[in-house]
């Protein structure tokens, strides 16, 4: 506890204190009342436009017409501010980064990424961080075709097999979406559990959060997937 013991002389101790002091009060950032004209933030835009951002730059990949090469341009807009257009939770084993698969810039996009694309308490966790801190209109659950992960928890499923260590987890959190393709009797069981796991991950978004499951009712976000196809790179909505 700090305390003067002279009222004429300063102690150390005080001088110590209220350097201290000020230290911390400048390390907060101040909450001034925004501007009544203060512009929107660059992402506030309807959910349907950032789904048809992503589609257009999927397009220009597949094409061959990227229009973000230089990485570099926009890094010093991101010091001061972030407002990406969408969420994306990804497959970790993916040979392309979201951002070229969308041709997005750097800050454009809020990626997760982990095998198998699965929506867990910390991906649920993390997007609701970014519809309350961002306000991201929309997430995108994006599947990988032929999906190791995916292809992992199809056979350890079908052959009731206990895989070693946490990878049983993703085995578990990966099985509704082999029960229920197993169900449809695909001619390729691979791909349709790859789209059905993509479908539940749109699921628990919408009924596991409470935060993202009223935004979507609100109409301030969307919840849309696909698969990327390996061989031609274009993403292939579900």
């Amino acid at each position: 506890m700090c305390e003067f013991r002279d009222h004429s002389t300063l102690s150390r101790r005080a001088l110590v204190c209220g350097a201290g002091a000020s230290l911390v009060v400048g390390m907060v950032p101040s909450r001034s009342a925004p501007a009544e004209d203060k512009a929107p933030p660059p992402n506030a835009i309807p959910p349907s436009e950032a789904l048809e951002r992503l589609k257009a730059g999927n397009a220009r990949y597949v094409a061959g017409g990227s229009e973000n090469g230089d990485y570099s341009v926009e890094r010093t807009s991101q010091i001061e501010a972030q407002h990406p257009i969408a969420g994306v939770l990804s497959c970790a084993e993916s040979p392309v980064p979201p951002e070229i698969l969308f041709d997005q810039a750097p800050g454009e996009l809020f990626v997760l990424s982990n095998a198998g694309n699965v929506v867990g308490k910390y991906e649920l966790a993390s997007f609701e961080f970014a519809v309350t801190s961002f306000g991201i209109p929309l997430i995108f659950v994006l599947g990988l075709s032929n999906c190791s992960a995916v292809l992992t928890a199809l056979s350890a499923t079908v052959q009731r097999k206990q895989l070693p260590g946490n990878i049983q987890e993703l085995v578990i959190a990966i099985e509704p979406a082999v029960i229920s393709a197993h169900g449809r009797h695909a001619s390729d069981p691979l791909a349709e559990t790859v789209a059905e796991n993509v479908r539940l991950g749109m699921k628990r978004l919408k009924t596991q959060s409470k935060i993202i499951g009223e935004a979507v009712m609100a109409g301030k976000l969307k919840i849309a997937g696909g698969v990327y196809d390996l061989e031609t790179g274009a993403v292939n909505l579900v």
